[in-house]
């Protein structure tokens, strides 16, 4: 009689789950230790970043700050005491004796922005020059309607208006455009700040 070969009986299901699970548990320990691992450098850099950040600024760059201002404090001082008297006489403003007679000057303007509802406005104070020697007088005696002219210029403007690049070239332009028309002839040819605030 023949022999019969050997089999071996199946392991039964639980006999073998028990190595696979200890296996998948055992590795996800090693994926979160290595994502903790990982995670270590990330958060060190982002505590100290801020901490290195401000040491660097409060004692490497203002230090060096302070000493430049205070040198440059310290020369202007030195040049001020130093100049002759002659040198530090002020001109004399449009509208005083002595001023050129072709310039204007509109101080102190004050204008609710528009678009604001009445809680941001512009101060300005400017001078407006031109080659006619007569634009003072000219000015002068239609400084009502020039100031309305004024005041519709710069109250047509919005806080956007005043925050794009080149604001105040146009703000010059359209002043000197006003002037001109409201005047019926070109006396106005340049409008220069001298106090330009938006609150």
């Amino acid at each position: 009689m023949a022999a019969k070969p050997e089999t071996t009986p199946p392991l039964p299901p639980s006999a073998t789950t028990p190595p696979i699970e200890a296996a998948t548990a055992g590795s996800s320990k090693k994926t979160l230790s290595n994502l903790v691992a990982g995670l270590v450098p990330v958060v060190i850099v982002l505590a100290v970043t801020p901490i290195l950040t401000w040491a660097v600024a409060e004692f490497l760059l203002m230090p060096r700050l302070e000493k430049r201002l205070a040198a440059a404090v310290a020369g202007a001082d030195t040049a001020t005491k130093g100049a002759a008297p002659a040198e530090t006489a002020a001109e004399p403003k449009a509208g005083e004796p002595g001023a050129p007679t072709n310039t204007f000057e509109f101080a102190n303007i004050v204008v609710n922005l528009a678009g604001t509802m009445g809680t941001r406005y512009l101060k300005v104070t400017f001078l407006v020059t031109g080659s006619d020697t007569r634009l003072r007088s000219i000015f002068d005696t239609n400084k009502a309607k020039l100031t309305d002219v004024t005041l519709n210029v710069l109250s047509s403007l919005s806080l956007p208006d005043l925050e794009e690049a080149g604001a105040k070239n146009l703000i010059r332009e359209k002043l000197v455009a006003a002037y001109n028309q409201a005047l019926g002839k070109r006396i106005a040819e340049q409008v220069y700040f001298s106090d330009f605030v938006v609150q």
